[in-house]
């Protein structure tokens, strides 16, 4: 079975890549630490103009209506650049839920707004000293007289600046449901904090009595929790898709570097430490590559084994960014620790993925329990094993 991209696909990536060749690759995220907001505006204004947030959004609300692979490509080019914005949030998160779950008029007003390129989304789930569990889910809404009154804290939201609508989980009566918020919307108090990953810049959300209407509401009430996880779904297929674009790089400038650098009078690449480092970088991106194709083929075709494939991609795929970028820094030796060299971004931007939308431990449960297996019943039957 073949699960590479098709023709179209990689004739997009190429419009996608010459673009961002244009903006100098990594200088929007570094004019994003900067804090030069309206050059990141215009960078994403113009990744708009090709098209990339119509993509996945059905003919009837002004998208292309591609498939969810269409999307690969395209967050594969972001991850070799370590573009900043909330495309991930909007197109890979909050667009797929939408699809699903909203009604007819939500549909026509925040997808037709998305494809547009007008507004964007980014997610506000973890609370202070709480984790992405339902049970870490507590901002309370209250439903009176057709709206909702919300009163609580979030925290790390991303990329505020770069979005308009929030997608909140929320507390009514006891069950978790999904409410989106305007950011303009009076009761708000938005303040920066400071994160790891400069070019992810994060924000802490006061809710005081912020007044939502009825219609905001995604879903039916009290169902949020399996919203969520349907939406997760489709986030992590695209941020594997992040991860291998952003490992596909690191691994050819480091291997472009390992061929250029002499030490005792030959190129550091000649070395075995460096020959076999890069294998195994090679190794691991190949891997995390053909998982994440499967990931999102699966997704699309709404395959039997979709979950497990996408916690495994996900899993997979972050772990590798992490130990590619790491092993970049010690390629590159001194100058890699170095504020003008990028290895430091992409080992920021590795961890940042590392536990945003949820922690490894809680995916690698999530993939134990699609395939069924159990930990406790695989114990008992190997000690009845045992005992006969």
């Amino acid at each position: 079975m073949d699960f590479s991209l098709n023709e179209e696909q990689e004739m997009f990536r190429k419009f996608v890549r010459k673009y961002l060749n244009d903006q100098e690759q990594t200088k929007v995220a570094r004019d994003y630490i900067a804090g030069d907001v309206e050059a990141v505006k215009q960078a994403v204004a113009g990744v708009n103009e090709l098209g990339c947030m119509m993509v996945n959004i059905p003919d009837d609300y002004d998208g292309m209506g591609l498939g969810k692979l269409d999307l690969v490509p395209i967050m594969e080019e972001f991850g070799r650049t370590l573009m900043p914005g909330v495309f991930l949030e909007t197109s890979a998160f909050a667009v797929p839920i939408i699809e699903q779950f909203a009604t007819t008029e939500q549909k026509q007003h925040y997808l037709s707004e998305v494809a547009s390129g007008e507004k964007a989304f980014t997610v506000a789930w973890l609370e202070p000293k709480r984790s992405y569990t339902e049970k870490g889910i507590q901002l309370v809404a209250t439903l009176e007289q057709e709206q909702f009154t919300l009163n609580g804290v979030k925290t790390q939201v991303a990329d505020v600046a770069l979005a308009q609508y929030f997608i909140v989980p929320v507390r009514v009566n006891d069950e978790v449901s999904i409410v989106i918020v305007d950011k303009d919307t009076p009761g708000l108090t938005i303040t920066a904090q400071k994160g790891f990953d400069e070019t992810r810049q994060l924000s802490n959300v006061l809710f005081d009595d912020v007044q939502v209407p009825l219609n905001a509401l995604i879903g039916p009430l009290g169902d949020g929790w399996g919203i969520l996880q349907e939406g997760l779904l489709s986030y992590n297929a695209a941020v594997s898709s992040v991860c291998v674009g952003a490992m596909e790089k690191i691994v050819e400038v480091a291997s472009e570097y390992a061929c250029i650098r002499e030490q005792f009078g030959q190129a550091i690449g000649r070395y075995q430490a460096i020959k076999h480092r890069l294998a195994d970088m090679k190794l691991s991106l190949e891997t995390a590559r053909s998982l994440s194709y499967y990931a999102n083929w699966a997704l699309e075709t709404t395959s039997e084994d979709r979950v497990e494939a996408i916690c495994s991609a996900r899993i997979f795929a972050t772990q590798a960014f992490v130990d590619i970028a790491a092993h970049n820094i010690q390629i590159h030796g001194g100058i890699g620790f170095t504020e003008e060299i990028d290895c430091h971004l992409f080992v920021k931007r590795s961890r940042f993925y590392e536990n945003y939308l949820g922690t490894q431990a809680q995916y690698y449960d999530r993939a134990i329990a699609a395939l069924g297996w159990d930990a406790t019943a695989t114990a008992t039957e190997n000690e009845n094993l045992l005992i006969s």
